[in-house]
């Protein structure tokens, strides 16, 4: 008996001690003889492993960067995209400075192309078949690299070919309201319309323009929207970076983002693929960008009454409607528009290069750090200033990893999308088997796609739980030539009122398709954020930098005018760098619910200003949505407690992993596969894309108001609906955030 006890008191002495080894080991001095494995269990972001990063990335090195990837065109399959690709590859690679890993992924993918030997043209010809003015097909040359036989003539991808021919209107952006403007008054059947940019996606302007029997559409860049007023050549590109007049922006005429035969599926050689014929979200009538040197001696010409004031632009005349056509006084008088448009769809090979650092202690979390790399021309801005950041911050980890100084404790992806220019937005297709096998498992997507519009600020759009980070991140870099943080000079730029902050950086929503961060927020529901570099807004109206997407945006532009010095450039990649250390080390993720539940709250206001009593008034109640963002500040304030009153590091790493989960799954609670079946690749409920100008939640803000301008039951029956599924949306994301049932 007696040995019995001793035996029994043993056994229970030796559980005890060992429950006491593996829950209180975090207690343990650091520096006693502990397994290896506890340490790095324990271990959080190492602060001093950040400021060795940031101190070795250099401008030089992103300079000849950028230097390398813009020697030649690389519009996306071109000889100059597969350079890039091998490009990559060679430096993912390094024996020195490169990662664990990298590869290719390749697709087969449905593109659009001019045809080379037949460009397309757009010319006005008189009844009698006289030419009386061409277009120019292709933009000026100030520089040998601009005059590269590669540079491709400026397009509208996925336009139809055709031959059109039509007197010409007016149309301003080419929005539903404009059309319907000038159909109150004109015959627009059979015409052709003249466009701008701006106001309305680019296939668009031409899907609106169809519903009127307008046969072809003209997009321009107007002065107004992008130089500032200034049209003359000595004003302009070289001699400062506003367009010349016969830049061109190209782009891509879809609306939906991914293959276009192959939507949900990875477009490989073997997937099936849908007939052509199904394809919607591009233009039925053809489509062609011009110069606005080009625009102005169509628009001046123009008959007909003058258009309105908000439609004026900066050409050197007051715009008229048209007649349709052209006044009588004009050469061109009784004269058509002819677009004679030769594109053609093809499939072809597109790449995404892939590297991979591995972690440490959960190598089955991951941190994507992504940007696109095909460009229209050389791209010097759009997308490889993000490509060159990308490369340095690549190059300093996979030096610190060779070198045996640092190994992340989360997996870290980097990716180099392919075919982005023609939608294919994040990868071939965001459900290949790297995304939507890994997206439970994936921490965070950071997008630096631009990284330097231009030098005054950082801009970041972010899923409202990565404000945080963001904001540490930003403190910790200067800015360029100053001895003030980014995050104090991003205030003076960029900032709002926060009801728990005061004043702070104005972190945008990421909301609709800009660029590649949309597939892994928008379809995946992985937390996500876009961050670069951004111009003085109070200073121009140019909608974006003004070489976009034309053949001047080259290595001399983005040199001599976004950032000579390329110090902005560095501060992109010590902010952005610095937020992918501290998502991929940090112990707990980065990660603050109770931010969330601000945006949630400053969304609810606008809906309850906005609709509330309209809804009212159909007899349907708002107090559930109001209940619901409730529940989600109540348990988002209650984890935030957990955290903050937590100890981690001296706790089973178990508790760690439990939180993260939480954290890391957020943004997917709020998927919802069925919210929005007229939008591709859109399940998240609070950032999908919207028409509405209410900046609220989108399926209930686009259902009101077009419940309002019907007033039909089954109109008002989907507003209910909406409210009912961003209602149910919030309270399940709430209860995520609880503790265990």
């Amino acid at each position: 008996m007696l040995i019995k006890e001793v035996l029994l008191g043993f056994l229970a002495g030796a559980v005890v001690f060992t429950i006491g080894i593996l829950l209180g080991h975090f207690a343990i001095d650091k520096g006693s003889s502990v397994p290896e494995w506890i340490r790095d269990a324990s271990r959080d972001v190492d602060e001093s492993i950040i400021e060795k990063f940031l101190a070795e990335l250099d401008t030089n090195e992103i300079k000849e960067n950028l230097r390398e990837l813009t020697k030649v065109p690389h519009m996306a399959t071109t000889p100059g995209d597969e350079a890039t690709v091998e490009f990559m590859l060679k430096r993912w690679n390094d024996p020195k400075t490169g990662l664990d890993n990298a590869w290719r992924e390749d697709y087969k993918v449905y593109l659009s192309f001019p045809d080379k030997t037949n460009p397309n043209k757009v010319s006005v010809v008189d009844p009698e078949n006289t030419v009386l003015f061409t277009a120019r097909e292709r933009e000026k040359a100030y520089t040998p690299d601009q005059d590269d036989p590669e540079v491709v003539q400026p397009y509208a991808a996925y336009s139809p070919a055709g031959n059109v021919k039509g007197k010409l209107v007016y149309a301003n952006q080419g929005k539903m309201s404009d059309y319907e403007l000038l159909n109150r008054t004109l015959d627009l059947r059979g015409t052709i319309a003249i466009t701008r940019y701006g106001g309305e996606g680019r296939s668009k302007k031409a899907i609106n323009a169809a519903k009127f029997g307008i046969v072809g559409v003209l997009v321009y860049t107007d002065p107004y929207d992008i130089n500032d007023g200034l049209v003359s050549e000595s004003e302009t590109y070289p001699h400062s970076w506003y367009l010349p007049p016969s830049g061109v922006e190209r782009g891509s005429y879809n609306i939906d983002f991914g293959d276009l035969l192959t939507p949900y599926l990875a477009a490989k050689d073997d997937t099936y693929r849908r007939p052509k014929e199904d394809i919607t979200g591009i233009p039925p009538i053809p489509a062609q960008p011009i110069g606005f040197e080009d625009a102005e001696r169509l628009i001046c010409e123009l008959d007909g009454d003058d258009a309105p004031i908000e439609w004026q632009g900066s050409l050197k005349c007051t715009y008229k409607l048209g007649g349709p056509g052209f006044k009588p006084t004009s050469l061109l008088n009784n004269s058509n528009v002819h677009m004679d448009i030769y594109n053609t769809e093809r499939l072809e090979n597109s790449a995404n290069v892939m590297g991979i650092i591995r972690g440490s202690v959960e190598p089955d979390r991951y941190v994507i750090y992504g940007n696109h790399r095909d460009s229209w021309v050389h791209g010097a801005i759009d997308p490889s200033s993000g490509t060159a950041v990308m490369l340095e911050i690549t190059r300093v980890l996979g030096k610190m990893l060779k070198e045996g100084r640092w190994r992340p404790r989360r997996s870290i992806i980097f990716g180099s999308w392919g075919a982005e220019e023609f939608g294919l937005i994040g990868s071939a297709e965001y459900t290949e088997e790297y995304f939507s096998k890994l997206s439970e498992r994936t921490v965070a997507y950071i997008n630096v796609d631009i990284s330097v519009f231009a030098n005054a600020t950082l801009r970041a759009s972010a899923s409202p739980a990565a404000q945080s980070v963001l904001f540490t991140a930003s403190k910790q870099v200067n800015a360029p030539g100053t001895t003030t943080s980014v995050y104090e000079n991003w205030i003076k730029y960029f900032n709002r009122t926060s009801p728990n902050y005061g004043v702070i950086p104005n972190v945008g929503f990421l909301t609709g398709a800009g660029s590649d961060y949309a597939a892994f927020m928008h379809y995946l529901g992985v937390t996500s954020m876009d961050i670069s570099y951004y111009y003085d807004r109070s200073k121009t109206r140019a909608r974006i930098y003004p070489a976009y997407h034309t053949a001047y945006d080259t290595f001399d532009y983005a040199s001599t005018f976004i950032d000579p010095g390329f110090t902005s450039h560095q501060a992109v990649a010590r902010t952005a760098g610095n937020v992918l250390v501290r998502l991929a080390d940090s112990l707990l993720l980065p990660f603050n619910c109770s931010d969330y539940a601000e945006s949630l709250e400053r969304y609810l206001s606008q809906a309850v200003t906005a609709f509330e009593q309209k809804l009212a008034d159909k007899g349907i109640s708002m107090e559930s949505l109001k209940k619901a963002v409730q529940l989600f500040r109540e348990t988002a304030t209650k984890l935030d407690s957990l955290i903050r009153d937590s100890d981690l590091a001296k706790e089973t790493p178990l508790k760690a992993r439990r939180i993260n989960d939480q954290l890391m799954l957020l943004d997917r609670a709020f998927l919802d596969p069925l919210a929005f079946p007229e939008l591709y690749g859109f399940r998240h409920v609070i950032w999908a894309s919207r028409s509405s100008s209410v900046p609220t939640f989108p399926g209930l803000a686009d259902a009101v108001e077009e419940a309002e301008s019907t007033d039909l039951k089954e109109d008002w029956d989907q507003a209910h609906k909406h409210l009912s599924i961003v209602t149910q949306a919030i309270a399940g994301a709430a209860h995520t955030l609880g503790d265990v049932i």
